[in-house]
């Protein structure tokens, strides 16, 4: 077991292949095209959809404490992948607690790679050199750990794409030598852009890659933590394939509002609970390989309570030329 110990009870989501050694290999799209699971899929895309809706009428609330934060989202995102990187780095983990560095050339480099990174980051020292250098990485990871491992963290890349797309903003090395400068509205609305979509796919992505259709997976989890199962642990009585269902679907339902964007201030705190439980279960690996994740609903919150700012968090399709203005 993967940074595991025994518990009386836990909440309803987490990364099975975080905690379960070894991870289930075989996938299953059977289970995925049941009717249960696919009503409960179909169900998450209407709701989706019907945030969309709600929040022409009603996009949230102006927050001017947070409102005021805007300028210090680049630092914040920096940070986030900062400590990430280090804290996973100082358990001998590359992008998440279950991808262990090797002792051989690879491993050494990825390490490397990492530290290199996250002083950048944290120093915001030549940032957007680093964040290339942890883009390239990638596929480095893929010839050592596999081409999906590394996908599921597709989250880190959203992160890495918003500092090319900002820069490092203030509270930086590159803002004191003048190397970085404000960002546009446009710039905004597409580094905001990038981080949801990243981070809405790295949720959908785990949820059918450890349930929807690796069902094994998550059963071998529930086997060694019996408890997650919360429904029958209230007495329902529901059986575990039911309950993997249910969190597959929920965690498509929450990739689905974040890629969205509509009513940030709500989304962000019925995503934030489940994963702010979990750190209570499963401790500091599972808070540093979910730094980037909070990075990103921070960046949401705080966007999504400035008046002027709140449309760049649910604009679809930010690129074209003339759709938002550059200042």
């Amino acid at each position: 077991m993967r940074y595991g110990h025994d518990m009386t009870g836990h909440p309803l989501l987490a990364h099975e292949t975080w905690f379960v050694d070894p991870p289930h290999p075989g996938t299953d799209w059977s289970f995925a095209t049941e009717p249960l699971t696919l009503t409960l899929l179909a169900v998450a895309l209407v709701l989706t959809v019907v945030v969309r809706l709600v929040a022409r009428w009603w996009p949230g609330i102006d927050i001017p404490f947070l409102a005021r934060l805007t300028p210090f989202m680049p630092f914040a995102v920096r940070i986030h992948l900062a400590v990430s990187l280090l804290g996973l780095l100082s358990l001998g983990s590359y992008l998440a607690p279950s991808m262990d560095l090797g002792k051989d050339v690879v491993g050494v480099l990825l390490g490397a790679v990492m530290f290199v990174v996250a002083i950048g980051m944290a120093a915001g020292w030549h940032t957007r050199a680093a964040a290339w250098l942890l883009i390239a990485a990638g596929p480095i990871g893929m010839l050592e750990f596999g081409f999906w491992p590394v996908v599921h963290r597709i989250d880190v890349l959203g992160l890495a794409v918003c500092v090319l797309i900002w820069g490092a903003g203030p509270w930086s090395a590159d803002h004191e030598l003048g190397r970085t400068r404000v960002p546009s509205l446009r710039d905004d609305a597409r580094a905001i852009w990038v981080l949801r979509l990243a981070v809405g796919l790295a949720l959908i992505i785990v949820a059918f890659a450890e349930k929807l259709v690796n069902p094994q997976l998550a059963r071998d989890f529930l086997a060694e933590y019996p408890h997650f199962n919360v429904f029958q642990e209230l007495g329902f009585g529901m059986g575990n394939d039911t309950f993997i269902a249910i969190a597959g679907a929920i965690e498509v339902l929450f990739g689905l509002l974040i890629i969205s964007g509509a009513l940030p201030q709500v989304g962000v705190v019925i995503v934030g609970v489940p994963f702010n439980a979990t750190l209570w279960f499963f401790g500091a690996p599972e808070l540093l390989g979910h730094l980037p994740i909070y990075g990103a609903m921070l960046v949401l919150l705080v966007y999504g309570s400035h008046p002027q700012l709140r449309p760049a968090t649910r604009d679809l399709w930010p690129w074209g030329r003339d759709r938002i203005p550059a200042g």
